[in-house]
Protein backbone atom coordinates (compact mmCIF):
# COMPACT_ATOMS: atom_id res chain seq x y z
CA UNK A 1 0.00 0.00 0.00
CA UNK A 2 1.28 3.27 -0.70
CA UNK A 3 0.30 7.06 0.02
CA UNK A 4 -2.64 8.26 -1.44
CA UNK A 5 -3.82 11.78 -2.88
CA UNK A 6 -6.59 13.23 -1.31
CA UNK A 7 -8.56 16.46 -2.97
CA UNK A 8 -10.89 18.45 -1.19
CA UNK A 9 -13.69 17.11 -2.82
CA UNK A 10 -12.97 13.14 -2.00
CA UNK A 11 -11.67 14.75 1.74
CA UNK A 12 -14.97 13.58 3.38
CA UNK A 13 -15.08 10.12 1.49
CA UNK A 14 -11.26 9.01 2.18
CA UNK A 15 -10.71 10.75 5.35
CA UNK A 16 -13.94 11.19 7.05
CA UNK A 17 -15.40 8.13 6.05
CA UNK A 18 -12.54 5.80 5.50
CA UNK A 19 -12.61 2.58 8.12
CA UNK A 20 -8.91 2.97 9.28
CA UNK A 21 -7.76 6.00 11.12
CA UNK A 22 -6.04 8.40 8.44
CA UNK A 23 -2.58 10.74 8.28
CA UNK A 24 -3.46 13.17 6.31
CA UNK A 25 -0.37 15.36 5.21
CA UNK A 26 -1.03 18.64 3.98
CA UNK A 27 2.28 19.42 1.65
CA UNK A 28 2.81 21.62 -1.06
CA UNK A 29 5.72 20.97 -4.13
CA UNK A 30 7.72 23.97 -3.21
CA UNK A 31 7.69 22.85 0.20
CA UNK A 32 11.83 21.62 1.40
CA UNK A 33 10.38 20.04 4.25
CA UNK A 34 7.87 18.43 2.78
CA UNK A 35 10.09 16.85 0.18
CA UNK A 36 11.75 15.48 3.08
CA UNK A 37 9.16 13.91 5.06
CA UNK A 38 7.59 12.61 2.02
CA UNK A 39 9.87 9.23 2.06
CA UNK A 40 9.32 8.73 5.80
CA UNK A 41 6.11 9.16 5.58
CA UNK A 42 5.47 5.70 2.27
CA UNK A 43 7.82 4.10 4.54
CA UNK A 44 5.50 4.09 7.42
CA UNK A 45 2.62 3.28 4.78
CA UNK A 46 4.76 0.04 3.98
CA UNK A 47 5.29 -0.83 8.12
CA UNK A 48 1.86 0.05 9.51
CA UNK A 49 0.05 -1.37 6.10
CA UNK A 50 -3.57 -1.79 7.92
CA UNK A 51 -3.65 0.12 10.70
CA UNK A 52 -3.64 3.27 9.29
CA UNK A 53 -4.19 4.92 6.16
CA UNK A 54 -1.32 7.52 4.86
CA UNK A 55 -3.29 10.62 2.90
CA UNK A 56 -1.47 13.70 0.87
CA UNK A 57 -3.19 16.98 0.04
CA UNK A 58 -1.50 19.58 -2.08
CA UNK A 59 -2.86 22.88 -0.29
CA UNK A 60 -2.17 25.20 -3.58
CA UNK A 61 -4.78 22.75 -5.45
CA UNK A 62 -7.13 22.10 -2.74
CA UNK A 63 -8.23 25.16 -0.34
CA UNK A 64 -11.11 24.43 1.33
CA UNK A 65 -9.77 21.74 3.46
CA UNK A 66 -6.44 23.40 4.59
CA UNK A 67 -8.46 26.22 5.88
CA UNK A 68 -11.27 24.29 7.28
CA UNK A 69 -8.26 23.10 9.78
CA UNK A 70 -6.52 26.07 9.92
CA UNK A 71 -3.34 24.89 8.43
CA UNK A 72 -0.93 27.77 8.54
CA UNK A 73 2.38 25.63 8.10
CA UNK A 74 3.33 22.95 6.25
CA UNK A 75 3.93 20.47 6.68
CA UNK A 76 1.11 20.01 8.54
CA UNK A 77 0.18 16.32 9.93
CA UNK A 78 -3.28 15.85 11.20
CA UNK A 79 -4.53 12.71 12.48
CA UNK A 80 -8.18 11.77 12.10
CA UNK A 81 -9.55 8.76 13.22
CA UNK A 82 -13.66 8.44 13.16
CA UNK A 83 -13.99 10.73 11.13
CA UNK A 84 -12.70 13.39 13.70
CA UNK A 85 -9.15 15.31 14.17
CA UNK A 86 -7.33 13.38 16.76
CA UNK A 87 -4.06 15.11 16.86
CA UNK A 88 -1.82 17.16 14.73
CA UNK A 89 1.89 17.70 14.20
CA UNK A 90 3.67 20.94 12.37
CA UNK A 91 6.90 20.21 10.68
CA UNK A 92 9.08 17.57 9.29
CA UNK A 93 10.02 15.07 11.44
CA UNK A 94 12.06 11.95 11.98
CA UNK A 95 10.31 8.42 11.57
CA UNK A 96 10.49 7.08 14.70
CA UNK A 97 8.65 9.79 16.23
CA UNK A 98 5.75 9.95 13.68
CA UNK A 99 5.51 6.23 14.26
CA UNK A 100 5.14 6.73 17.85
CA UNK A 101 2.57 9.87 17.67
CA UNK A 102 0.53 7.28 15.53
CA UNK A 103 0.65 4.71 17.81
CA UNK A 104 -0.55 7.25 20.69
CA UNK A 105 -3.71 7.71 19.01
CA UNK A 106 -4.49 3.95 16.72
Amino acid sequence: MSVIAVTDAEFESKVLGAELPVLLDFWAPWCGPCKMIAPVLEKISDTMQGKIIIAKMNVDENQNTPSQFGVRGIPMLALFKDGKIASTKVGALPENEISAWINEHI
